[in-house]
């Protein structure tokens, strides 16, 4: 399985996108909604409304890189919301989510205890 190194540079797009769309499309995309320049070295990951497909668009030297992964019963955990149209991440990260990890619940909830007995 090809899986990112640490260092890379990820742009993660919280909006989701038609699973159909191929290299070109989506390289539109990210130039044209983005504004992002799909030549550097970097990682745009899109997901579909169902949340169960992940696509990876990335240039290597001479052409653009299509990478895909399905899930079978399950959905990415994906952010609901972000400020922006991407959440920045690191191959760290996406490693995460790819093998379903939640990053981006805010851990356990704050309770309001007034008393102790």
């Amino acid at each position: 399985m090809m899986r990112p190194g640490s260092e890379i540079t990820v742009y993660l797009c919280v909006a989701p996108v038609d699973g159909r769309k191929q290299a070109a499309s989506l390289a539109l995309l990210v130039e044209q909604s983005l504004g992002h320049n799909v030549f550097e070295p970097a990682l745009y990951v899109f997901t579909t409304r169902r949340r169960d497909r992940v696509r990876i668009l990335y240039w290597e030297r001479n052409g653009l890189c299509l990478w895909s992964k399905r899930l079978e019963q399950q959905q990415f955990v994906w952010p609901r919301s972000a400020p922006g149209e991407t959440v920045l991440m690191n191959g760290r990260t996406l490693n995460a989510l790819l093998d379903g990890f939640d990053l981006f619940s805010h851990g356990h909830r704050e309770l309001e205890i007034r008393r102790v007995g």
